[in-house]
């Protein structure tokens, strides 16, 4: 089988996402909750058809702001029912705006989505998947580790001799900064 590494660079939708941001560290909160829309949103699908739709969700969920998203009452939710330039699903997009209450609730009891993030790594994959469900709604095991290898909590978004894992080793993202030597312990 061919790996997303060897698949993707010369792809005109997936070269960009894994040569420039797969994998990469994240910091910004509006990036940080779009990466969650869209991998809830690809669940069930390809991520092929969530980068063809990746504008339109952004401007479907007004540049993935935080706030905005969590103030969305009926008649938002209607228009995203009825926008056929993102994946109208009613628990996809009941959960992207009660995700962002979830994140404001973060931003509250401890500085944010970052701050989170940050307090709770390192964790194994399955400890990850254990505090997202309890924390954010349609966050299955495959959601919660694509969304930690592309932000850079969980190693894996790269194969090992693909030449982007240097670029982001340089960057230095969470899974680098606790050493290969966590990771392997735990195979």
């Amino acid at each position: 089988m061919t790996s997303y590494c060897e698949s993707s660079p010369n792809h005109d939708w997936h070269g960009p996402y894994h040569g420039t941001e797969y994998g990469f560290p994240v910091s910004d909160e509006h990036i940080l909750f779009e990466r969650l829309i869209l991998e809830i949103n690809q669940a069930g699908l390809s991520w092929l058809t969530v980068l063809k739709k990746r504008e339109a969700f952004f401007k479907a969920y007004d540049g993935f702001d935080v706030d905005t998203v969590a103030a969305y009452g009926p008649d938002d939710r209607a228009r995203l029912l009825g926008d056929a330039g993102i994946i109208r699903n009613k628990l996809k997009v009941n959960a992207a705006v009660e995700n962002a209450k979830r994140i404001q609730t973060l931003r509250d009891s401890g500085g944010g989505f970052k701050a989170w993030l940050e307090t709770h790594h390192p964790l194994m994959k399955p400890d990850w998947v254990r505090l997202f469900k309890q924390t954010f709604l349609f966050t299955g095991s495959e959601i919660t580790g694509e969304f930690l290898m592309s932000t850079g909590y969980l190693p894996g978004a790269h194969d090992k001799g693909c030449p982007v894992i240097q670029k982001i080793k340089v960057l230095e993202p969470p899974w680098a900064r606790v050493g290969i030597e966590f990771w392997e312990s735990v195979d």
